[in-house]
């Protein structure tokens, strides 16, 4: 099953890059919280510059040798820099990026109002980012179903804006959660994907032992996976964004809180 969820999330990185203006000389892609660079090497490849940002020493040393390894470590089409969302404007230029590729890090940020902000700045013209967090409804389903019925309750009446890191986990969102959050420091959603529909709830053993069942459950994730009501079943969501230029600064820079 591990197969078919990393390519459930290559697409929606190729997915982002397909929604970003086009330039025969590739795209100036941010990776936060990027780790090991499977996407950056894949993305550098497709003829685009790469920069991953986190905070692990370890990451970036694989991120290193795994692009060494594709011919990649001498061209600069893929860079490492040691930080994360707090401290991005340190180690970055302003307003030099096409996309801001920021998956599976606002739920495990304490201020995700801020680290939008921080790629708000690092984004040039209207460029865009393309934000992915962990379903809320589909760990609610998935307790139910553990026969945690407590927990279920708790998560389903939970909300991204209240929620504790400390007691509860990484925090998990609905779609519309993910949107107002945009919205709030400047970018204005664009296009919304459903991640991970079925290869969650799927056994592992029934797609590896059924000749051909990865590729038709990757098939019917792609086919589902821009359909609205499906949001609410996926365990990972999708929101890319443009950053909105005719938003005062105010509403694109400045320190908010989670809304």
């Amino acid at each position: 099953m591990g197969p078919v969820r990393t390519e459930v999330m290559w697409q929606s990185v190729l997915d982002a890059v397909e929604a970003a203006p086009t330039t025969s000389g590739g795209l100036d892609v941010l990776d936060l919280g990027g780790g090991t660079g499977g996407d950056a090497v894949r993305l550098a490849l497709l003829g685009h510059r790469v920069t991953v940002v986190d905070p692990s020493p370890d990451a970036l040393a694989s991120l290193d040798r795994r692009a060494a390894e594709a011919d990649l470590g001498a061209d600069g089409s893929v860079r490492g820099v040691l930080g994360d969302t707090t401290d991005l404007a340190d180690h970055i230029e302003p307003s030099s990026f096409d996309l801001v590729v920021c998956h599976g890090v606002l739920e495990h940020v304490d201020d995700p109002g801020q680290a939008l902000d921080a790629t708000a700045a690092a984004l040039r013209g209207a460029g865009l980012v393309s934000v992915v967090v962990a379903g809320r409804i589909a760990a609610v389903l998935a307790r139910a179903l553990a026969g945690d019925f407590t927990g279920a309750q708790s998560m389903y009446e939970s909300d991204a804006r209240s929620w504790d890191l400390r007691a509860s986990g990484p925090r998990r969102f609905v779609i519309d959660e993910v949107n107002a959050l945009l919205a709030a420091h400047g970018f204005t959603p664009v296009q919304t994907n459903a991640l991970r529909v079925f290869a969650d709830l799927v056994p592992s053993t029934l797609v590896d032992v059924e000749p051909g069942a990865r590729d038709r459950l990757f098939a019917l994730e792609r086919l589902v996976r821009a359909a609205p009501d499906m949001t609410s079943l996926s365990g990972g969501l999708q929101s890319i964004a443009r950053l909105d230029l005719t938003a005062e600064p105010s509403d694109r820079g400045g320190p908010r809180a989670i809304v």
